[in-house]
């Protein structure tokens, strides 16, 4: 199906990734009722910070980068969302995701509001050195807006421990004191917590559970495929192979593999650390075309790569009984329509990759009290307020006959603008 046949309700508009977060408070503004007068509120980033990042690169030259920090909200709570590197990363996606964040932390009710941060940079091009310098005149030049009762970076694409550590460590020293709780994502050495590195895959598979069992589908029977093979989609395809579901399918930027009895994940992840973190190559498997992955038969299909996935061109194709999104924006408006006429149940991405912020949020309390607890304790409570999320949105879903993802706004948005109209207007 072409979008040439589609309802123009049904067909892609071009939205860049501010535009599809638009039209999805202007779907959920009708369901807000006497808060819909504070609507616009959610429209209107509450700071944007775009700045220079100068650096000396190995060979003497000086190259500029640019850099943001946006804060969407800070109504529920200081600001919270990750920093990627990455040479496409725009000011229109940094706005998304942090209003993204702030419905995330909302649909789970942590105490947090949305904030987001990126550079537009391949870090692949950069040294070991110039990666550090980059990372720190970045956290230097938004210093002004980030800390740890203000905004809390944490990694997100092409970010990991070792910068969030070189980003604590550059606030400190600032600052004259050690400030562990300015990052989470950190190295357990320096305040980090067991369990964050892999919370974002493992809340991915928590929601495919709770939605398998409202299906009627057994975890250990399912067939999985996913697309992303980076700190989520491998946490996620580790965690499902643990739990008996057969991952028949994993696509990165370099291949796309099938097997109809499931790829070991293990031996998978060998090899991409053999072959610089590519799957391509990997002997046990067959090569699919990118055209067909999508379309496999199969119980679970989860995007965890980049926004704009799932579109009008393929979402008619999807085969999946569920469509769990671990990635931020990985399908366009007019394509959920689509999934939603077809049956499909998608579990939004403001639900089901929340569980990499409560555990962040885990993190930053731990460091507060500077007690820290098991992994076990952790993944348990993580699971809890992933499971507890999910049955109110679940529910509030069947009743009104919405989308999850609907649902979750509903009750995200009403969260927010409660704390908004309860604080009022200054002055």
């Amino acid at each position: 199906m072409s979008s040439a046949d589609l309802p123009s309700y049904l067909v892609d508009k071009g939205l860049g990734p501010w535009e599809i977060y638009l039209e999805q408070i202007a779907r959920v503004t009708p369901h807000l009722g006497k808060l819909a007068r504070w609507a616009d509120s959610l429209r209107y980033p509450k700071r944007i910070l775009v700045v220079d990042v100068p650096i000396a690169l190995d060979d003497g030259t000086i190259a500029h980068f640019e850099g943001y920090r946006v804060q969407h909200s800070i109504a529920r709570g200081p600001g919270k969302g990750g920093i990627r590197y990455h040479p496409s990363v725009s000011l229109s996606e940094v706005m998304a995701l942090s209003a993204w964040m702030t419905i995330k932390n909302a649909a789970v009710n942590v105490p947090y509001g949305g904030a987001k941060g990126g550079v537009r940079v391949d870090p692949k091009q950069l040294s070991l050195a110039e990666l550090e310098r980059l990372t720190r005149r970045y956290a230097s030049e938004i210093h002004m807006l980030i800390g740890p009762d203000k905004d809390i970076p944490a990694p997100d694409m092409n970010t990991n421990e070792q910068i969030m550590a070189w980003i604590m460590d550059t606030y400190s020293m600032n600052e004259g004191r050690t400030s562990t709780g300015v990052v989470t994502g950190k190295p357990i050495q320096l305040g980090g917590s067991l369990g964050r590195r892999e919370a974002t895959g493992r809340g991915v598979v928590v929601t495919a559970m709770e939605a398998a069992k409202r299906r009627g589908l057994a975890l250990k029977d399912v067939r999985v495929v996913i697309q992303g093979f980076g700190n989520v989609g491998q946490a996620a395809a580790h965690i499902f192979q643990e739990q008996g579901a057969k991952v028949i399918a994993i696509q990165d930027s370099s291949a796309s593999l099938y097997h109809p009895n499931g790829i070991d994940t293990n031996a998978l992840a060998e090899h991409t650390q053999e072959n610089g973190k590519s799957i391509a190559g990997y002997p046990l498997a067959q090569t699919l075309s990118k055209d067909d992955f999508f379309a496999l038969d199969c119980d679970i299909l989860i995007p965890a790569a980049l926004e704009n996935q799932i579109t009008v061109d393929n979402a008619a194709r999807i085969k999946a009984k569920i469509v769990v999104e671990g990635a931020n924006g990985p399908t366009t408006p007019a394509a959920d329509d689509i999934l939603r006429e077809r049956g499909t149940t998608v579990v939004p991405d403001v639900l089901a990759n929340a569980g990499g912020v409560i555990v962040s949020y885990f993190e930053w309390v731990q460091d507060f009290s500077s007690f820290f607890w098991s992994e076990d304790e952790i993944n348990a409570r993580m699971q809890r307020i992933m499971s507890a999320a999910f049955a109110a949105i679940w529910q509030l879903a069947e009743e009104r006959r919405i989308t999850m993802r609907t649902a979750t706004f509903i009750i995200a948005c009403t969260r927010v603008l409660e704390a908004m109209e309860l604080r009022g207007l200054y002055p």
